[in-house]
């Protein structure tokens, strides 16, 4: 980690980058020219971005007229820029504001919380669940039925009709396992993790999934699953929370709203971004009959909800802690070509974006049930639908040499950034948000 006479130096050397982008423009372009390029700036990314609402909830010609605008928008910028000799005007600040950008994150860089871990004994009676289908065939690319069996662990395949895995996990624990362990999907992690939270026995992660983004904010590795068996001889536990929606027990989010009405559609899985395209237009006309619910506060009317297992950072998609004992909420609420740009361009600040975190959520809505997405399965459940937390509800057994969770960068604070740059000494160390 860096030191904080390093920090300093980080945060000058940010505004030094951002003011020499800023001289270049103006010394260049002049004062006129600078606001002829900001405007056709602006101007270009607000017709793109109003484009890409019109794709995204139309059908039809328009449609594909929008799409047309969206793709030829930023070549008709370029060309200006090219025809008044602004092309390496615009590729040098790029170039200086993406410094200052790498400069000012790295200083506001801090250590991330590490969980407790505990040095626990192997198990003696492992059970294992696999998904020979799961993430295109990773069982049986990497062998890990053969290395867990060779490991001594009991293996389970679902490769044949229907199965209820949480009663296949129940049975296996009434047999004597003493751990638990799937590899697959999160829907299926989730179902297994809930019994053996049910039981109180160590679960075991095996990244093989497609996203696998459990085993992402575990600190697994996620590109050769076979390591994650590693845990069944050479590993240790950490505890983590365990989301809860009715009956059903959940490791990542749930969904209602836009994208769970895409998941719901039985063409979902053979063709997403076709039936995306068709599904979203009614997904997002503005007239969603869902209702939030959170610490007392009600936000009706919003498209997507995601109901998270601890909370997901707005500009990465991951999540810094799982041990947190709190739901993450985000609530988008878009009506318009406007809140569309706010979310693209604001990310965590936008006005169409509500983010919270609590230890209970309900959704309710003016209809008798709700498509879910539950950790990516698509279900219906009726509503009102309630949420919680359950703080360390569950034991995870992962390996003792692993990936580790990688570190988002923060997200920049200019305010933040500026009280370390003037700081001096040990000052600097007191520099908070």
């Amino acid at each position: 980690m860096i030191d904080n006479r390093e920090r300093r130096w980080l945060a000058r050397l940010a505004f030094v980058a951002a003011a020499a982008a800023t001289v270049l423009v103006l010394a260049v372009a002049g004062l006129r020219g600078s606001l002829a390029l900001l405007l056709t700036g602006v101007v270009g990314s607000a017709v793109t971005l109003a484009a890409a609402w019109l794709f995204l909830t139309h059908r039809g010609v328009l449609r594909w007229a929008a799409g047309l605008v969206v793709v030829l928008t930023p070549v008709v910028v370029a060309v200006l820029f090219a025809r008044a000799s602004l092309i390496w005007v615009v590729l040098v600040f790029g170039l200086l504001w993406s410094a200052a950008m790498t400069a000012g994150r790295r200083a506001l860089a801090t250590e991330p919380a590490s969980p407790v871990v505990l040095r626990t004994p192997p198990p003696r009676r492992p059970f294992l669940i696999m998904n020979p289908r799961s993430g295109g065939g990773k069982v049986g690319r990497f062998r890990l039925d053969e290395r867990a069996r060779e490991l001594g662990a009991e293996v389970f395949l679902l490769d044949g009709p229907a199965v209820d895995v949480a009663e296949v996990a129940r049975q296996a624990i009434r047999d004597g396992a003493d751990l638990l362990g799937v590899a697959g999907g999160d829907g299926t992690q989730a179902l297994v993790a809930g019994v053996a939270a049910e039981h109180g026995i160590p679960f075991l992660v095996i990244s093989a999934g497609t996203r696998n983004h459990f085993a992402l904010d575990l600190g697994l590795d996620r590109e050769n699953p076979a390591a994650c068996l590693d845990a069944l001889t050479d590993g240790e536990e950490v505890r983590i929370d365990l989301g809860r929606i009715g009956d059903r027990t959940f490791v990542n989010n749930a969904s209602f709203g836009a994208y769970a009405a895409v998941v719901q559609s039985p063409e979902y899985r053979d063709a997403k971004i076709g039936t995306a395209l068709d599904l979203l237009p009614a997904a997002l006309d503005g007239q969603s009959p869902l209702e939030l619910t959170v610490d007392g506060t009600t936000l009706t009317g919003p498209q997507a909800v995601l109901i998270s297992n601890n909370a997901y950072r707005t500009d990465s998609g991951q999540r810094s802690a799982m041990d947190r004992g709190e739901l993450g909420v985000l609530a988008v609420t878009v009506r318009g070509a406007l809140d569309a740009a706010g979310l693209i361009g604001r990310r965590g600040r936008s006005r169409a974006l509500t983010v919270r975190t609590a230890h209970e959520a309900v959704i309710d809505a003016d209809l008798p049930e709700v498509p879910v997405g539950v950790d990516g399965e698509a279900l219906v459940l009726p509503t009102p639908v309630r949420c919680e937390i359950r703080p360390g509800a569950l034991r995870v057994r992962v390996p003792r040499q692993r990936p580790g969770v990688p570190t988002p960068p923060p997200q920049l604070d200019w305010t933040r950034l500026r009280r370390l740059a003037v700081s001096h000494g040990a000052a600097s160390a007191a520099v908070g948000p």
